[in-house]
C-alpha cells in the first residue's frame, strides 16, 4: 500500500474527492476483543465467552466490541496518509456513523479513505473524511462514516 504524505492545507486540497487509499488488513482476534473488554469495562458474553457465544450467539462465534473496531482508526489512517510539519491533530468528531456488520473474532479489517473536504479554518484545517471499515471477503462494512479530524501545522 503506498501512504500519501500531506504537509501543508495546499497538499490536502489536492485530493478533495479522491480516495486516499487503504490500510493493510489488521486481524481482530480473542485477546484483542478480551483486553478491550477489561479496558472499557463491557464484558457482555458475545464478545468475551467464546462457548457461549459458539452456541447461544446470533453469529456463531465472538465479536467484536463496535467501538473496539472504531478505535482502530487512528492506527490504519496512519497507514493511509502520513502527516508530517503538524504542531497537533485533534479527533473532532464523526459524522453519520453506521455500524453495518458484526465483526466476527479472527476476521481481518482494513480501513478505506476518501477525502470529503478540507477547510482553513484562520490557520487550523478542518479534514472530513468519508471512511469505510472493510471486512476481508463480506460485501458490507463494519462500519461506514465520516471522521473529522482538525490539524494544526507548524
Amino acid at each position: 500500500m503506498s501512504q500519501i504524505t500531506i504537509g501543508s492545507f495546499e497538499d490536502f486540497e489536492k485530493f478533495i474527492g479522491q480516495d486516499l487509499g487503504l490500510s493493510e488488513y489488521h486481524k481482530i482476534t480473542q485477546e484483542q476483543i478480551q483486553k478491550f473488554a477489561d479496558a472499557t469495562l463491557d464484558q457482555q458474553w458475545i464478545h468475551t465467552d467464546p462457548e457461549r457465544a459458539k452456541t447461544e450467539g446470533a453469529f456463531g462465534n465472538t465479536i467484536a466490541h463496535g467501538y473496539l473496531t472504531l478505535s482502530l482508526v487512528p492506527y490504519l489512517w496512519e497507514q493511509i496518509v502520513q502527516v508530517e510539519n503538524l504542531k497537533m491533530m485533534v479527533n473532532y468528531g464523526i459524522e453519520n456513523l453506521r455500524f453495518a456488520q458484526a465483526v466476527l473474532v479472527e476476521n481481518e479489517v482494513r480501513l478505506n479513505a476518501n477525502l470529503k473536504n478540507v477547510v482553513n479554518l484562520r490557520g487550523t484545517i478542518k479534514a472530513e473524511v468519508n471512511v469505510k471499515l472493510e471486512i476481508k471477503d463480506q460485501r458490507k462494512p463494519a462500519f461506514s462514516g465520516v471522521l473529522v479530524f482538525l490539524y494544526h501545522f507548524q
